[in-house]
């Protein structure tokens, strides 16, 4: 009997240490796994969860789809985002001034830090452009001018 309790006890053991020790899965996501919601004000501009809730505190991971002509107005975030682009040329400006004119081009591959509060504004100009975007949550966005609304057209 004693012998018994004794190797229950090692096996529950063995088994708890294989728990502590167990790694977490792996997280792939293929671009046709990702569910864009349009925003209702975003001329087609639409966002994709990859990994985590920009609304709640800790690591997320979003992509962010630019229609053809469409930029966001300037406006900041309150933490710092990390954005790397995927497809088309992003353009960037800082600011509180819209001028699509005074962007800098990001091309696929190039990577831009957005410090937290700094006013900016991006998009894309003659084609769709996606970029990745990776923070620390919960994310917000501020309008610096809220009665134009966030997004319009850099034609």
């Amino acid at each position: 009997m004693k012998v018994t309790v004794s190797c229950l006890l090692a096996c529950l053991f063995a088994a708890s240490l294989s728990l502590v020790f167990a790694q977490a899965p792996v997280v792939r996501v293929t671009p046709e796994q990702l569910k864009w919601v349009p925003d209702p004000e975003g001329l087609g501009f639409a966002t994709a969860i990859v990994e985590g809730d920009p609304a709640k505190a800790g690591l997320y991971i979003i992509q962010v789809k630019f229609p053809p002509y469409v930029m966001s107005r300037p406006h900041f975030h309150d933490e710092a985002r990390y954005a790397t682009v995927i497809k088309g040329t992003w353009y960037t400006g800082e600011g509180d001034s819209f001028n699509p004119n005074s962007t800098i081009p990001l091309k696929p591959g190039s990577f831009m830090k957005h410090p937290a509060k700094t006013h900016h504004f991006d998009g894309a100009k003659g084609e769709e452009v996606i970029i990745q975007l990776m923070g620390m949550g919960p994310s917000t966005t501020t309008k610096i001018d809220p009665s134009k609304g966030l997004f319009s057209s850099s034609k």
